[in-house]
């Protein structure tokens, strides 16, 4: 179901009674089949439905898209040779090489990934953007076509620097440009202080987006999980894929009983579209 928008949340009532079409075109297709993908990030496609939340961000060909925090590359191995393919761009945020403080594990991240897709021949050109509290724009304004972020929206939160995340994306993109998002979800629950067990609002994210100047596009239920209750003991993370079993993930108990939160899989999400401008 997507249900479409004009701004704010009165607008999630609007339901459009038709069906949505995922039809992917070739190269996207293409790219989510590809040899160059992980085994263990196509095993999770059932969970993540590449094709169909892609489809619905609005990706096509010769695009520029930026992907904030792509952690280990799920996306990045499906958005770099598709953009390799259709003459688009694909740009990655990165560890910020120019923050003094950062650590030498940031470090380390940041140089595996671009080991990871620095094979030109499966990804093209990946280019890279310094990215971090105190990190410059994203780009050039007015340079991008999509920006997305996915499953990082509490994080932002948490380092208290969704604002700004949300401004660069302005910034960056084109009039009309797309920002994309998918974050864990907390309706009906409400949403815990600090965002404490990962799950964030919906309101809270269209409320933030609208502040740095967006207007709420679409919503989809691609992602949506009803068998998530929401109640783990140890938050979002006790489901998969991080499965933790202590709190903050320390440590491995193996008198912790997993079957039921196996049973769930991975987590209720929201899967919104904003514009910038019109």
């Amino acid at each position: 179901m997507i249900r479409l928008a004009s701004a704010g949340l009165a607008a999630l009532a609007v339901v459009v009674g038709y069906a949505p079409s995922y039809a992917a075109d070739a190269q996207l297709a293409a790219a989510v089949a590809g040899a160059q993908r992980a085994p263990e990030n196509k095993a999770r496609d059932g969970a993540r439905h590449p094709a169909e939340t892609l489809t619905f961000f609005g990706l096509k060909p010769r695009q520029t898209v930026i992907e904030i925090s792509p952690g280990g590359g799920y996306w990045t191995e499906i958005l770099a040779p598709y953009a390799k393919a259709t003459g688009g761009t694909y740009v990655a945020t990165a560890a910020d090489l120019a923050n003094p403080s950062l650590s030498e594990g940031a470090r380390r991240g940041r140089a595996a990934f671009e080991t990871k897709f620095g094979d030109q021949a499966k990804y093209g050109a990946v280019r890279y953007v310094n990215f971090g509290t105190q990190s410059g724009p994203l780009g050039a304004p007015n340079s991008a076509d999509l920006v997305m972020t996915s499953r990082n929206i509490h994080n932002f939160m948490m380092q208290n620097m969704l604002d700004k995340v949300l401004r660069d994306a302005h910034a960056v993109l084109k009039p009309g440009g797309i920002l994309a998002v998918e974050e864990h979800r907390s309706d009906p629950r409400p949403e815990l202080p600090g965002v404490s067990n990962g799950y964030v609002a919906t309101a809270t994210v269209i409320a933030a987006a609208e502040k740095a100047g967006f207007r709420l596009a679409s919503t989809s239920e691609v992602n949506a999980n009803p068998k998530d209750t929401k109640d783990h003991p140890f938050g979002v993370w006790t489901l998969p894929p991080s499965r933790w079993t202590t709190a903050g993930g320390r440590g491995s108990d193996p008198n912790f009983d997993r079957t039921k939160y196996d049973a769930i899989g991975e987590s209720d999400r929201m899967t919104l579209t904003f514009v910038k401008g019109g």
